[in-house]
């Protein structure tokens, strides 16, 4: 988890300096949720890029093993869910489902597949799922898990982060910060990306005030950062 607050006051150091500008906490709020989504959308393209590659003997420098531990923050496991007529909701979990993981039915990892390749199946009894070789068609409101007479599976889900928030009180006519759980929502990024949410709020920020060297300085490092990363 990174602290949002101290975020906020690194983000505002900077573009304050030399009277470059002040970000308000809704700014913030919203650059801060970007931010959030654009470093845990990549770590799905980084496992593509990285996958392709030869893994590091030294435990630290195998960048897979690395976003994975990033991601196990968001990973959720549903055990022993119940569904009926084969039919799994997920509607209930839309707002916070990003990627679908495994569907596991008595210790058998369910295959997923597309309608055709479903249909195709059912056309010879040799293909036809069964309980010891089960299959699931993703539809947009949930899964059709085969055959119908499967009851139960476990479930595992990539969730979204939770919105970011610098909860605030105002006293004297200036923001400041509450830490209530009922205003203030820290990330939930890995505590690593905390100089990168820096770099790229800077970057946000900067375009919207119309402030090209905060742009430029807070685009320059992210890039940096990343290059750095993936040396």
């Amino acid at each position: 988890m990174v602290n949002v607050d101290t975020v906020y006051q690194r983000v505002l150091a900077f573009a304050n300096k030399e009277q470059r500008g002040y970000i308000t906490p809704q700014e913030f709020n919203l650059f801060a949720n970007q931010a959030q989504m654009e470093i845990f959308e990549q770590y799905f393209y980084d496992i593509n890029q990285f996958g392709r590659l030869h893994g590091n003997d030294t435990e630290y420098s195998d960048m897979i093993n690395l976003l994975n531990e990033k991601l196990s923050i968001f990973e959720v496991r549903l055990i022993n869910q119940g569904f009926t007529l084969g039919i799994f909701d997920l509607q209930n979990l839309d707002p916070v489902l990003y990627k679908l993981g495994t569907v596991i039915f008595d210790g058998i990892e369910v295959e997923g597949v597309n309608n055709d390749e479903y249909h195709y199946m059912q056309s010879s009894p040799l293909t036809r799922p069964t309980m010891s070789r089960p299959v699931y068609v993703k539809r947009v409101d949930g899964l059709n898990v085969y055959p119908q007479n499967i009851g139960i599976v476990d479930v595992s889900y990539i969730k979204r982060p939770d919105n970011v928030s610098w909860g605030y009180v105002v006293v004297n006519g200036k923001a400041m910060y509450d830490p209530d759980t009922n205003k203030t929502t820290n990330f939930e990024l890995h505590q690593s990306e905390e100089t990168g949410l820096v770099y790229k709020i800077l970057k946000y920020a900067g375009i919207t005030m119309q402030k090209d060297d905060i742009m430029r300085a807070g685009q320059g490092l992210d890039m940096a950062q990343v290059q750095q990363e993936k040396q």
